[in-house]
């Protein structure tokens, strides 16, 4: 689908996004059944930032940023610009340029499957960005791509209106028909972790918790002292 760029597409409503931001992408990502993570490819060159919007999608040819620049005019506030290329690329086709336009038009950060440059620019300018490469190298602008239309990152499929959540942790995405489950997810499970946490603070153990010493007799998990093993454990051969 190229040389297209599609205007107002729906988007995830803004209260659902806004409640996901008080969220990590660990939890949204569990909330929802361990779905919509983008993997480890996906690293922010910034710490300890956590942001979600919706997404205006880009699909490039590798090497050019020409569709970038068409993106710009279709982001809004509250927008995520997410760019997938159409085959692999580390070029640098994003830097503190385009962040100083997206800025002004209220965007909230990049995810982008290339690379950026500029990287300390970015940082100083409060720009997010979360991108599977880091390069000085720049682009061209020659070749015809499309926005607005579903790309593919880390295997997800990412669609415009989507809400992205990305923090140091990665990027997940979630549908946008899905928002609201998710948020209501991500609290169920946040709830669930504070109370396990207090009670790891009080000193219970996992395996208690979780019922996992039933698992351990299941798969045939042995106890035996240090004295009755010494032998083995001295030759090595301790099974």
């Amino acid at each position: 689908m190229s040389g297209l760029i599609i205007t107002d597409p729906p988007r995830a409503h803004a209260e659902d996004v806004e409640a996901l931001t008080g969220y990590g992408v660990a939890t949204v990502h569990e909330g929802m059944g361990r779905r919509g993570s983008l993997g480890p490819g996906f690293r922010p060159i910034q710490q300890d930032v956590r942001i979600a919007g919706t997404a205006v999608t880009t699909l490039c040819p590798p090497g050019d940023n020409l569709m970038i620049h068409a993106a710009v005019e279709q982001c809004a506030p509250g927008d995520i610009l997410v760019v997938a290329t159409t085959s692999p690329s580390t070029d640098g086709m994003v830097g503190d340029l385009f962040a100083t336009a997206l800025q002004h038009r209220g965007v909230r950060g990049l995810v982008i499957d290339a690379g950026v440059r500029d990287t300390a620019d970015l940082r100083a300018m409060g720009f997010p960005v979360w991108s599977t490469a880091v390069c000085a190298r720049g682009t061209v602008k020659a070749t015809a791509g499309s926005v607005n239309v579903p790309v593919v990152l880390g295997g997800q499929i990412v669609r415009p209106g989507d809400v992205i959540v990305a923090d140091d942790d990665g990027v997940v995405c979630v549908p946008r028909e899905q928002a609201g489950a998710a948020v209501r997810a991500a609290e169920a499970r946040a709830a669930k972790e504070d109370a396990t946490r207090t009670a790891f603070a009080g000193g219970q153990l996992g395996l208690d918790r979780y019922g996992l010493r039933e698992t351990l007799v299941r798969l045939g998990v042995r106890y035996r002292s240090y004295e009755e093993c010494a032998p083995d454990v001295r030759d090595g051969t301790v099974s």
